[in-house]
């Protein structure tokens, strides 16, 4: 039977992580106050999140053997997820400065952290660098060791491209509803979303367990990527619509001139009159504009519409999930843990 990973098992792996990442660092004569300081951004900013990417690495290969890890195996699957992990801390440290962040995790983004400022952004190279010292020390003689480097590369790039998109077509300081579509919409969440978040685990549990072929790899995708776009669609649904004392925030994407499902879904519906009341509230910082584009979006029924969606979309994958060939080690009950952590989350 296959065993769910917890938090706390997850983390006890990392700080051997970090050891080894400091060890590899002081092979360079660095001086001990800059290993310190490497060591504060290891913590600060891989630790403290939910860590449900880097989890579902080792749980992934638990269903795929059908049963608990050994020792060996949990923490060598475990490691490909704190490289995942290592992968969103690059992510986040550059995305907050982009996005001129106030706070991640409940504290200050680390580019606001004392003495840090621009250094954060030679901090997020080395959590990315980061990865590639960890691949070299613990799977240099795997027989997909090359596939790994190529996979994170890969992803690296995609949720770049995702990134790219994002911040042409909805610079926060510049409101456009034009500039505004589904199309883009769709681009954004698959590349810089998508990839990283649902496919990279399958995939690194795929190749940990050599059955990462073409057909393996293909069926995943074809499932976890229009997975993973329901994710964010969910998530934008969740920012209006959802309980901030369930979801632990509250709701920016409307002052922040988010390119969301929500509005993309809105600019299909809207009279002349109405388009002109979102292009005169969305995008700006008072709470009163908020409120009328909240008010707009209950007009649309938007979230009826969310919820309509939704099934639809469930629906699909559900019968995506249920011809999966496991002729080749894949497990249909890989796609059916994904999906039930995420089907009708409130937060």
């Amino acid at each position: 039977m296959a065993q769910k990973t917890t938090l706390a098992e997850f983390e006890a792996v990392f700080p051997k992580l970090v050891e080894d990442l400091l060890n590899h660092a002081k092979e360079y004569k660095l001086p001990e106050q800059f290993v310190t300081w490497y060591k504060a951004s290891l913590n600060a900013n891989t630790i403290g999140g939910k860590c449900n990417r880097g989890m579902s690495v080792p749980d992934s290969v638990s269903i795929l053997l059908d049963g608990p890890l050994s020792e060996e195996q949990y923490f060598q699957a475990a490691t490909l997820g704190w490289m995942t992990e290592l992968l969103q801390a690059f992510f986040l440290v550059s995305d907050d400065i982009m996005d001129s962040s106030i706070t991640r995790r409940g504290a200050p983004c680390w580019y606001r952290q004392p003495h840090v400022g621009m250094v954060a952004i030679n901090d997020a190279f080395m959590l990315e660098s980061a990865i590639y010292t960890l691949l070299k020390k613990y799977f240099r003689s795997h027989p997909s060791y090359i596939e790994l480097v190529e996979l994170f590369h890969e992803v690296t790039l995609q949720t770049e491209l995702g990134q790219l998109c994002d911040l042409l077509t909805a610079p926060e300081d510049k409101v456009d509803l034009d500039n505004f579509s589904m199309e883009k919409y769709k681009f954004i969440v698959i590349y810089k979303t998508a990839y990283y978040s649902f496919y990279l685990p399958v995939a690194l549990a795929l190749h940990h367990q050599n059955i990462a072929t073409p057909k393996n790899l293909k069926q995943a995708e074809d499932i976890l990527i229009p997975l993973g776009e329901y994710f964010q669609v969910q998530d934008d649904y969740l920012d209006n619509f959802g309980n901030p004392e369930h979801i632990g925030k509250i709701g920016t994407d409307i002052m922040d001139n988010k390119c969301s499902w929500l509005v993309n879904k809105a600019l299909e519906n809207l009279s002349a009159e109405q388009r002109k009341i979102l292009e005169d509230n969305y995008g700006r910082k008072e709470k009163a504009n908020e409120l009328v584009v909240k008010k707009l979006y209950d007009d649309l029924q938007l979230e009826q519409k969310y919820k309509e969606y939704e099934e639809e979309r469930v629906s699909a994958i559900r019968e995506k999930i249920s011809k999966v060939d496991e002729s080749e080690g894949l497990k249909m009950s890989v796609f059916e843990s994904f999906l039930n952590k995420i089907y009708k989350r409130s937060k």
